[in-house]
Protein backbone atom coordinates (compact mmCIF):
# COMPACT_ATOMS: atom_id res chain seq x y z
CA UNK A 1 0.00 0.00 0.00
CA UNK A 2 1.80 3.40 -1.20
CA UNK A 3 2.18 6.01 1.77
CA UNK A 4 -0.76 9.18 2.18
CA UNK A 5 0.92 11.96 -0.21
CA UNK A 6 -0.63 15.54 1.93
CA UNK A 7 0.62 17.45 -0.63
CA UNK A 8 -2.05 18.20 -3.54
CA UNK A 9 -2.69 20.54 -6.36
CA UNK A 10 -5.57 22.13 -4.01
CA UNK A 11 -3.44 22.82 -1.10
CA UNK A 12 -0.89 24.76 -0.30
CA UNK A 13 2.32 23.93 1.85
CA UNK A 14 0.88 25.52 5.01
CA UNK A 15 -0.86 22.20 6.29
CA UNK A 16 -4.08 20.01 6.38
CA UNK A 17 -7.45 22.58 5.28
CA UNK A 18 -8.61 23.91 8.87
CA UNK A 19 -11.96 22.45 9.33
CA UNK A 20 -13.70 25.97 9.25
CA UNK A 21 -13.47 25.22 4.92
CA UNK A 22 -16.17 22.49 5.57
CA UNK A 23 -18.62 24.25 8.25
CA UNK A 24 -16.34 24.00 10.99
CA UNK A 25 -18.47 20.70 12.25
CA UNK A 26 -16.30 18.05 10.91
CA UNK A 27 -14.40 16.01 13.20
CA UNK A 28 -11.25 15.72 12.04
CA UNK A 29 -9.38 14.68 15.36
CA UNK A 30 -11.71 11.47 15.53
CA UNK A 31 -11.65 10.50 11.92
CA UNK A 32 -8.09 10.60 11.83
CA UNK A 33 -7.69 9.16 15.21
CA UNK A 34 -9.97 6.01 13.95
CA UNK A 35 -7.97 5.97 10.64
CA UNK A 36 -4.41 5.30 12.57
CA UNK A 37 -6.32 3.10 15.24
CA UNK A 38 -7.88 0.74 12.61
CA UNK A 39 -4.26 0.79 10.35
CA UNK A 40 -2.53 0.06 13.80
CA UNK A 41 -5.05 -2.40 14.66
CA UNK A 42 -5.33 -4.46 11.66
CA UNK A 43 -1.70 -3.63 10.93
CA UNK A 44 -0.26 -6.51 13.59
CA UNK A 45 -2.19 -9.35 11.80
CA UNK A 46 -1.89 -8.43 8.53
CA UNK A 47 2.02 -9.06 8.82
CA UNK A 48 1.22 -12.62 10.34
CA UNK A 49 -1.51 -13.04 7.44
CA UNK A 50 1.00 -12.27 4.47
CA UNK A 51 2.95 -15.36 5.50
CA UNK A 52 0.12 -17.36 4.78
CA UNK A 53 -0.64 -15.63 1.38
CA UNK A 54 -3.82 -13.93 3.14
CA UNK A 55 -5.04 -10.55 3.52
CA UNK A 56 -7.67 -9.00 5.28
CA UNK A 57 -10.99 -11.08 3.76
CA UNK A 58 -9.39 -14.19 4.96
CA UNK A 59 -8.96 -12.84 8.73
CA UNK A 60 -12.50 -11.50 8.71
CA UNK A 61 -13.82 -14.70 7.66
CA UNK A 62 -12.07 -16.52 9.63
CA UNK A 63 -12.86 -14.44 13.06
CA UNK A 64 -16.68 -14.80 12.36
CA UNK A 65 -16.38 -18.82 11.28
CA UNK A 66 -14.37 -19.32 14.50
CA UNK A 67 -16.62 -17.00 16.58
CA UNK A 68 -19.84 -18.55 15.53
CA UNK A 69 -19.03 -22.27 14.54
CA UNK A 70 -22.17 -23.73 11.92
CA UNK A 71 -22.67 -19.97 10.74
CA UNK A 72 -24.56 -20.49 6.97
CA UNK A 73 -22.38 -18.82 4.22
CA UNK A 74 -25.36 -16.73 3.66
CA UNK A 75 -25.62 -15.36 7.05
CA UNK A 76 -21.14 -14.45 6.35
CA UNK A 77 -21.86 -12.41 3.51
CA UNK A 78 -24.59 -10.22 5.30
CA UNK A 79 -22.35 -9.86 7.99
CA UNK A 80 -19.12 -8.70 6.06
CA UNK A 81 -21.61 -7.55 3.14
CA UNK A 82 -19.48 -8.70 0.79
CA UNK A 83 -20.49 -10.01 -2.53
CA UNK A 84 -20.71 -14.30 -3.09
CA UNK A 85 -17.86 -13.86 -5.60
CA UNK A 86 -15.37 -11.67 -3.06
CA UNK A 87 -16.47 -14.09 -0.76
CA UNK A 88 -16.26 -17.26 -2.91
CA UNK A 89 -12.47 -16.57 -3.96
CA UNK A 90 -11.50 -16.25 0.13
CA UNK A 91 -13.46 -19.03 1.50
CA UNK A 92 -12.16 -21.51 -1.44
CA UNK A 93 -8.79 -20.39 -0.36
CA UNK A 94 -9.16 -21.25 3.18
CA UNK A 95 -11.44 -24.89 2.80
CA UNK A 96 -8.53 -25.64 0.21
CA UNK A 97 -5.53 -25.12 2.36
CA UNK A 98 -8.01 -26.48 5.68
CA UNK A 99 -8.55 -23.51 8.32
CA UNK A 100 -12.43 -23.85 7.28
CA UNK A 101 -14.67 -27.08 7.10
CA UNK A 102 -17.40 -26.71 5.23
CA UNK A 103 -20.96 -28.76 6.43
CA UNK A 104 -24.51 -29.03 5.20
CA UNK A 105 -26.98 -28.45 7.63
CA UNK A 106 -29.03 -30.88 9.25
CA UNK A 107 -32.16 -29.47 8.48
CA UNK A 108 -31.56 -28.19 5.37
CA UNK A 109 -29.09 -30.25 3.29
CA UNK A 110 -28.97 -26.62 1.22
CA UNK A 111 -27.58 -24.73 3.81
CA UNK A 112 -23.89 -24.63 3.97
CA UNK A 113 -22.56 -24.14 7.62
CA UNK A 114 -18.94 -23.01 8.36
CA UNK A 115 -16.30 -23.96 11.20
CA UNK A 116 -12.85 -23.44 11.74
CA UNK A 117 -10.56 -26.10 11.49
CA UNK A 118 -8.10 -26.75 14.64
CA UNK A 119 -5.76 -25.44 12.13
CA UNK A 120 -8.20 -22.46 11.39
CA UNK A 121 -8.62 -22.18 15.47
CA UNK A 122 -4.84 -21.57 15.69
CA UNK A 123 -4.80 -18.93 13.42
CA UNK A 124 -7.42 -17.13 14.79
CA UNK A 125 -6.18 -17.35 18.35
CA UNK A 126 -3.28 -16.20 17.14
CA UNK A 127 -4.43 -12.86 15.22
CA UNK A 128 -7.04 -12.42 18.30
CA UNK A 129 -3.89 -12.62 20.76
CA UNK A 130 -1.78 -9.63 18.48
CA UNK A 131 -4.74 -7.24 18.21
CA UNK A 132 -6.15 -8.20 22.09
CA UNK A 133 -2.25 -7.10 23.06
CA UNK A 134 -2.84 -4.01 21.71
CA UNK A 135 -6.35 -3.08 23.06
CA UNK A 136 -5.18 -4.31 26.81
CA UNK A 137 -2.15 -1.79 26.31
CA UNK A 138 -4.57 1.12 25.12
CA UNK A 139 -6.91 0.11 28.03
CA UNK A 140 -3.90 0.14 30.66
CA UNK A 141 -4.08 4.14 29.91
CA UNK A 142 -7.60 4.47 30.81
CA UNK A 143 -9.10 4.46 33.95
CA UNK A 144 -11.52 1.25 34.71
CA UNK A 145 -14.82 1.82 33.56
CA UNK A 146 -13.26 3.83 30.75
CA UNK A 147 -13.37 0.36 29.11
CA UNK A 148 -17.89 0.56 29.10
CA UNK A 149 -16.81 4.39 27.26
CA UNK A 150 -15.08 2.74 24.72
CA UNK A 151 -17.36 -0.06 24.23
CA UNK A 152 -20.40 1.86 23.68
CA UNK A 153 -18.84 4.13 21.56
CA UNK A 154 -17.64 1.66 19.36
CA UNK A 155 -21.16 -0.02 19.39
CA UNK A 156 -22.71 3.53 18.79
CA UNK A 157 -20.81 3.48 15.14
CA UNK A 158 -22.01 -0.09 14.34
CA UNK A 159 -24.66 0.60 11.38
CA UNK A 160 -27.00 3.70 13.05
CA UNK A 161 -30.20 2.33 11.62
CA UNK A 162 -29.75 -0.67 13.72
CA UNK A 163 -26.47 -1.13 16.06
CA UNK A 164 -27.22 -4.46 17.06
CA UNK A 165 -28.26 -6.16 13.23
CA UNK A 166 -24.39 -7.56 12.66
CA UNK A 167 -25.10 -9.05 16.60
CA UNK A 168 -28.49 -10.40 16.30
CA UNK A 169 -27.84 -11.62 12.77
CA UNK A 170 -25.07 -13.80 13.88
CA UNK A 171 -26.83 -15.46 17.26
CA UNK A 172 -30.06 -16.09 15.47
CA UNK A 173 -28.07 -17.84 13.11
CA UNK A 174 -26.47 -19.85 15.80
CA UNK A 175 -29.06 -20.48 18.37
CA UNK A 176 -31.20 -21.63 15.18
CA UNK A 177 -28.81 -24.48 13.90
CA UNK A 178 -28.25 -25.73 17.61
CA UNK A 179 -32.58 -26.29 18.05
Amino acid sequence: MPDINFATPSQDAAGPRPAADDGGNLRWDIIELLFFAYRDFVGDPDQELEAFGFGRAHHRVMHFVYRYPGLKVADLLDVLRITKQSLGRVLKQLLDEGYIVQKTGDNDRRQRLLFATPKGEALVQKLAGLQTTRITKALAEMAPQDAETVKRFLRAMIDRDDPDKVLETIFATVNQDKE
